[in-house]
């Protein structure tokens, strides 16, 4: 079997303050192969410890194309931005975060280099069942 790669790809985004602020931060969106339905991505603010979200791919691929996600992940497209930028909202019970992320070169580019490694509909092929099941009959 063919050696799979994990994806990276940094994206700078804007943090939402208000209508007419915003800060920029950076993240980094990574997938690996061996956990193929999700994606990590990484904030980093320039002050604590950068804060990492896991997302479903899907979800992310899914925003793209309109409303996705409910409760403490919900992304969609950016009204009247055509297909150049997209919104991310993430919510915990520190507070809540509204993201500007470009779209046309880092998401969808990311996002192919993903399905290039495991496409869509293959991802249960890309699981170590064994492993799964041995790490969850340790945790008992």
């Amino acid at each position: 079997m063919e050696s799979l790669k994990t994806v990276t790809q940094g994206v700078a985004v804007q943090l939402v303050i208000s209508r007419t602020y915003s800060l920029p931060m950076c993240m980094s969106l990574r997938y690996e192969p061996t956990d193929p339905y999700v994606v990590r991505a990484t904030f980093f603010t320039g002050t604590d410890e950068p804060a990492e979200w896991v997302l479903g791919r899907d979800l992310l691929a899914d925003g793209l194309r309109g409303s996705a996600g409910c409760g403490d992940i919900r992304i969609w497209p950016a009204v009247g931005r055509g297909d150049q930028a997209m919104y991310l909202v993430l919510r915990s019970p520190a507070g809540t975060a509204l993201l500007e992320i470009p779209v046309q070169e880092d998401v969808r580019t990311f996002l192919e280099n993903t399905e290039a490694q495991v496409p869509r509909g293959t991802e249960s092929g890309h699981i170590d069942w064994n492993l799964e099941l041995a790490n969850l009959f340790a945790k008992s």
